[in-house]
């Protein structure tokens, strides 16, 4: 059974790592058409590691299933914060939000169901038992139970490996990339788990926050009123709040302010100064000071770099259908 645990060094910073996105014909790291499934000439492939990616920024919901080769363990980064199901011989064995620079292990022979219920990206890799063989990783004393039972929420080592494989993936030279996805490869095997573990917030309570927490973006929300909410005391929340989603209370308020931000940015004319305050922030400042620190990027950035993007997506569209229509 996957076990959640919480990395140790989640401070380091997961700057811009949602808003990473490429073109298909530009960049050499394609989407994988179905999940979990690479297909070797559209991804970057070594001897015994290929790296693919799984994305949709508009999806609602979908269901999908996959099954790992009898010689291959498979590793996921999250890339965009998520919320998914995951579930093997009936049994769940995650379901929540799945935050940026999650990171999840898979075992040979390991099949697999996914329920995804918002827009997601991930980063995958498909590494072959004999490279962690070669390499004395995974067949030492219980190393191969841990890397196959393994969901670790915000490892930010990872998260930073990850960031920097999609960030180049437009190099030439695809020797760096290998080269990465082996470090990410290893990191993973080497992985421990702590001992003790907190029960996760139970989802029909994690509801409750995150419902409270839409409808009141606008005003100060305290640890007290979350907790409220919940129906428990505020460290037992906040302990247990963290297990389900992997950020402090008060970081996932932050996140969540800034995404709601996003969407105003990208959809409206609305001035930067009524945005800070239609998410919660008392002053532009303020806000501009944590958006940069999430996003990698000032509001007044960021907003000009997605209508760029939300044009060339709408050209693209329109290039393809057009083509599809030819071809009829």
């Amino acid at each position: 059974m996957f076990t959640e645990t919480l990395a140790d060094n989640t401070r380091t910073s997961l700057v811009g790592l949602q808003d990473v996105y490429f073109s298909q014909d530009t960049h050499t790291l394609h989407r994988e058409l179905r999940w979990r499934q690479p297909g070797r000439a559209g991804s970057i492939t070594t001897e015994d590691i290929t790296i693919s990616r799984w994305m949709d920024p508009l999806n609602t919901f979908s269901r999908e299933e996959a099954r790992t080769p009898r010689d291959q363990y498979f590793i996921g980064v999250a890339l965009k914060s998520t919320r998914l199901k995951l579930t093997r011989d009936r049994q769940i064995i995650f379901d929540g939000i799945m935050p940026v620079g999650a990171l999840y292990v898979g075992a040979p022979s390991t099949e697999l169901s996914a329920q995804f219920d918002a827009p997601y990206d991930f980063l995958h890799l498909h590494v072959s038992a004999h490279y962690f063989r070669s390499k004395k990783l995974a067949s030492q004393d219980r190393r191969g139970q841990e890397l196959s039972d393994l969901v670790l929420l915000r490892d930010s080592f990872a998260a930073q490996l990850a960031k920097a494989l999609v960030e180049h993936d437009d190099a030439a030279d695809s020797t760096f990339a290998s080269s990465l996805g082996q470090t990410l490869a290893m990191h993973a095997a080497r992985l421990e788990l702590p001992r003790v573990r907190m029960n996760a917030l139970p989802k029909w309570r994690l509801r409750r926050v995150e419902d409270y927490v839409k409808e009141h973006f606008d005003q100060y929300i305290r640890l007290g009123d979350l907790a409220k909410v919940a129906g428990l005391s505020r460290m037992h929340f906040a302990a247990q709040f963290r297990a389900a989603t992997g950020y402090r209370p008060r970081e996932y308020l932050l996140h969540q302010r800034i995404e709601h931000a996003k969407s105003l940015l990208a959809d409206t004319e609305t001035s930067l100064a009524q945005v800070a305050l239609a998410v919660g922030f008392g002053t532009q400042a303020y806000f501009s000071t944590v958006f940069k620190r999430i996003t990698g990027d000032t509001p007044a950035r960021w907003r000009c770099s997605a209508r760029n993007a939300s044009v060339a997506q709408s050209f693209q569209y329109a290039t393809t259908g057009n083509a599809s229509t030819i071809k009829r």
